[in-house]
């Protein structure tokens, strides 16, 4: 008969061979997919690590804005200060564009010297009036001095300190910086320049310019980490054109560590207004701001510059001035008169209340000296006391009057003498 044929076949000659080079050439095809794939992410990454490197250390500020009355600011979400951005560092401006809106750096567009430059009005193509600060070429780590001033102002928002509009790149033929342009000029201006015969700062206004001076700096030890103005004085006040203050030129700023009780570095501000202590130990602290900031009181009362050679030798210098005739009760030697010190009554009580605070922030030990939110506060008391009687009434009821210790060396207790006035 028939053969039996079998239920199974058997497999075709070659037929798995074929399959086993199918699987070596899609092993292969998938290993070499997923390294390319590796090698493209670790370039990505290695790009956007490259993209982040930071500059410089000022890149630890993170971004503050103002809130609220009394400069205290508040943290809201940023970069790095230095990631490279234009948003980071302000508006990025080009030579060319500031060599033309000043008209070339013309001297009569000079507007005066700040801290490592010189500054000059200028008229940018949208409209905008700006000062313009040009570096100076020999400036002292003039680049780092760059960074670190754009990106501080970049960051900083409020009401009494002038605003930063932007910046050339550091990588620009020139270093420039480009703030709003205030135009009522400086508190030195009004006070004893080319502008105290105009009178335009009653007491008033002045003791208004001492408070929004003082809020300002309280902002900027507030931040995290603190910011030391380091050149305090009344050239770099400014006034716009309802007398409001605008505190400028942070050329000399510097980022204040947590961990750091004192920065040390070399000599810098300005003759009459720099902290004695820092001369003699080159330690910087908040204090130092303080110190300064009482120079700037004293001014503020008497109408008389920081310096001024052409005075007695044991006057030359206002602070040491101020302390000896507050000590000696003669107050009435140091003040403008023509503020109201003699007619006005009230005028009388809250400039010497001034002179006293004035007297406290210039102690010898920095130590001694009230923090700047003290200051304010006081400064924000006597503002009270002159609204009441200019609204024909008496002094809160809470404010405490101050009173002045006999000696720059004597210690002052705030607990009993600063009004509770904080919020």
């Amino acid at each position: 008969g028939c053969s039996k044929i079998s239920d199974t076949t058997a497999p075709l000659p070659g037929l798995k061979k074929k399959n086993t080079t199918w699987v070596i050439v899609g092993a292969v095809v998938g290993a070499t997919a997923v390294l390319l794939a590796l090698a493209a992410i670790a370039f990505l990454f290695i790009r956007k690590r490259r993209q982040r490197k930071v500059v410089n250390s000022s890149s630890k500020l993170l971004k503050y804005r103002y809130s609220g009355s009394g400069g205290t600011p508040t943290r809201s979400r940023g970069g790095d200060m230095e990631s490279g951005s234009s948003q980071d560092m302000g508006n990025r401006f080009s030579y060319e564009e500031l060599e033309e809106a000043t008209d070339s750096f013309n001297e009569k567009r000079e507007l005066g010297d700040g801290g490592f430059g010189t500054v000059y009005k200028g008229y940018l193509g949208d409209g905008r009036v700006v000062a313009v600060k040009r570096l100076y070429n020999n400036s002292y780590r003039r680049v780092e001095q760059f960074v670190n001033e754009a990106a501080i102002l970049a960051r900083l928002r409020h009401p009494n300190l002038v605003m930063f509009y932007g910046c050339t790149s550091k990588e620009s033929r020139e270093l420039l910086l480009v703030y709003e342009f205030v135009q009522n000029g400086t508190v030195a201006d009004h006070l004893h320049g080319p502008r105290a015969a105009e009178r335009a700062l009653p007491w008033p206004l002045r003791l208004n310019v001492a408070v929004e001076s003082a809020a300002a700096l309280t902002y900027l030890h507030a931040i995290e980490p603190p910011i030391v103005h380091r050149d305090v004085k009344t050239n770099n006040i400014l006034l716009d054109t309802d007398f409001h203050v605008k505190v400028a030129d942070f050329g000399l700023s510097r980022l204040f560590p947590l961990d750091a009780t004192h920065v040390s570095t070399a000599p810098q501000g300005t003759p009459g207004y720099v902290d004695p202590e820092y001369h003699q130990c080159y330690q910087l602290t908040d204090k130092s701001d303080v110190y300064s900031f009482g120079v700037v009181l004293v001014e503020l009362i008497s109408s008389k510059p920081a310096v001024d050679i052409t005075r007695q030798r044991n006057e030359i210098n206002l602070a040491g001035m101020a302390i000896s005739k507050i000590q000696k009760c003669q107050i009435e030697e140091l003040v403008d008169l023509e503020l109201g010190f003699e007619s006005d009554p009230a005028t009388r009580k809250m400039m010497t209340m001034v002179a006293e605070l004035a007297f406290r922030c210039l102690q010898q030990n920095g130590e001694m000296r009230p923090p700047i939110r003290e200051v304010l506060d006081v400064l924000r008391a006597i503002q009270d006391e002159c609204l009441g009687h200019k609204d024909g009434g008496g002094k809160g009821k809470d404010f405490v009057e101050p009173f002045s210790p006999n000696t720059v060396h004597a210690p002052w207790d705030s607990r009993t003498t600063t009004p509770n006035t904080s919020q």
